[in-house]
Order: C-alpha cells, then structure tokens, then sequence
C-alpha cells in the first residue's frame, strides 16, 4: 500500500476517535461540569491511559472548545443556508429556529456544555467563540434587517428583536426531547408564530 494512503487511513482512524471522545466527554461534562471533572474521569469514560487521551486531545480546555466547536459548527452551517436563501424574512427565520432546535435534540449534551461552560474558556479559545457566536446572531439579525426593508416586519429594533428570538430557545434543552409531544421542528413552528404574531390579537399598539 503505498505510504500516503496508509497516513490517509490513520488520519481517518484518530479523527474518527477523537470525534468519538468529544461525544462522550461531552456527556461527563454534562453530567457533571466542567471544573467537576477531572481527567481520571474523562479517561475512565473513554477506556484511555492518560497518555492515549492526550494523544487525541491536547488539554482539558482543548476538549472543551471542541465541544463547542461541534456546536457552533453545526449553528453557523445553519446560518449559511439562511443567509443563502431568497425566501420570505419570515420563512427563513422559522427555518434557522428549526434548524436550531435541531441541533438542541440531536447533541443535548454538547449543547448543556455549550450553554454553561462557555465561561471557562480562555485566551483565544474565548475570542473564537465570542467571535463564531456573533457571527451566528449577526445573521438572525440580518434576517430581521430584511424583513423590515421588506415591509413584512414592522420597523423594531433588530438586534433587540433578534436578542429575544435567540432567547426563546436558549433554555429549549432543559425539557426538548425526542419522545416528547412535539417534535423539534413542531416547537421552531410554534415558537415562530409566537415570534411572529405574538399573543394579542389586537396588538399591543392597537
């Protein structure tokens, strides 16, 4: 076999274990925090030496950022479609809510840890994410921006407006689940209506 395809199937090989460990150490540090855990625990949780864990994995703190890597991945992917897409201000913002609930059901681990333990990233690790989390919000607000020039929207404050639309699914995780009595994209639906038309039927300015 020649020598650059067998560095291809290792290189495949340790990606695939290494995403294997972020999965599971996302789950322990769910469970039980991120400064709670100590790399004992993550070594026992992935059946790795100290040594084999650090050969995936440079550092505590590096495992935490490749948790949220895999979460902003999967959010930012989200906003590239929206930001693609020529429909209605409307559409696409039910869309990027039901894409992120999505990502909510599908990694509920790695989104408690995204959730909580941002704080304890540091250096440029905190600047990335602070960073990949604007870019995320800067999109929804665009959205919002378009929707107003458009006429579909009435004229609000947009980052305002797009604070409060963020908010409505930020604490989705604590009881979203699959088996539940609405599924992801039945809650990004209702959740747009609520958004969208609001409570009153008369409006609040009426």
């Amino acid at each position: 076999m020649p020598e650059t395809a067998t560095a291809t199937r290792r290189g495949a090989n340790w990606e695939a274990r290494r995403e294997a460990i972020i999965d599971t150490s996302a789950r322990v540090f769910a469970h039980g925090g991120y400064h709670g855990t100590g790399i004992a625990e993550l070594c026992e949780a992935n059946d790795l030496g100290k040594g084999a864990l650090y050969h995936y994995i440079g550092s505590k703190e590096e495992l935490l950022e490749a948790i949220h890597d895999r979460v902003m991945d999967e959010v930012l992917k989200a906003a590239d479609r929206v930001a693609e897409s020529t429909a209605p201000a409307a559409e696409r913002l039910t869309a990027i809510g039901t894409d992120l609930l999505s990502i909510m059901e599908r990694y509920p681990d790695h989104v408690w840890v995204f959730l909580h333990e941002f704080p304890a990233l540091t250096g440029a690790r905190a600047k990335k994410f602070r960073q990949r989390r604007r870019s995320f919000e800067s999109a929804v607000e665009q959205v919002i921006v378009d929707g107003i020039a458009s006429g579909e929207f009435r004229d609000v404050d947009p980052r305002l407006a797009m604070l409060g639309w963020y908010g409505m699914f930020n604490y989705t995780y604590l009881w979203l689940r699959p088996d539940g009595k609405l599924a992801a994209h039945e809650v990004a639906e209702r959740f747009a209506d609520l958004f969208l038309n609001g409570l009153s039927i008369h409006g609040i300015h009426a």
